[in-house]
């Protein structure tokens, strides 16, 4: 039935896809909120304001000024995303793991990656995947916090590999990282 599921992914509505998207920022910045507040930073309490700004769509930008808040106050006011260290590295690499498994689960469930939600660069073949993801980040920003790698090697990396492992509670049952995904992904593409 992927061919039905695939006409059916390019007929959602704009009202639906901003929607989902509303309730994916709201995941994100909690689950960014939580890592400020298991850290004892106090800037945790700003998330707090911005969840309660959240708009439908986050037609504010919530999840940008979020973004710069949470980095900041995680790695430091000099930390910049765009910088060539091994924090950066870190979270690239655990990144682009969490999006290869979200694009897995979107392929098995019979849809395609490219027509996303929010997402919408048509040089991104997974802008789906992209939107999907967002709410993961926290894991590997959380872990990478935890260690402050000063290198990015063979040792970092299976730090993040077994981060796949770590279990979740999945209305009341451990889950690991790969099976939260899935249950995820299945949850908003068969809402």
């Amino acid at each position: 039935d992927t061919s039905m599921k695939i006409r059916t992914q390019m007929e959602w509505t704009a009202i639906s896809k901003q929607a989902i998207w509303t309730a994916i920022v709201r995941e994100k910045i909690k689950n960014q909120r939580d890592n400020l507040f298991c850290f004892n930073l106090s800037e945790y309490q700003l998330l707090d304001k911005y969840l309660e700004e959240l708009e439908f769509n986050d037609e504010t930008n919530r999840e940008g000024h979020a973004a710069k808040v949470y980095f900041n106050a995680l790695f430091g006011k000099n930390f910049s995303r765009s910088d060539e260290c091994a924090i950066n590295a870190m979270l690239d690499y655990g990144y682009s793991i969490i999006l290869s498994c979200v694009n897995r689960e979107i392929v098995s469930n019979g849809y395609i990656t490219q027509i996303g939600l929010f997402h919408d660069n048509m040089f991104n073949q997974f802008n789906l995947s992209c939107d999907i993801m967002e709410p993961f980040r926290a894991i590997i920003d959380r872990k990478v916090r935890q260690i402050m790698p000063e290198k990015f090697e063979k040792e970092e990396k299976a730090v993040i590999l077994r981060l796949l492992n770590d279990e979740f509670i999945i209305d009341g049952k451990r889950q690991t990282l790969l099976n939260t995904i899935k249950i995820y992904v299945k949850s908003i593409l068969c809402a």
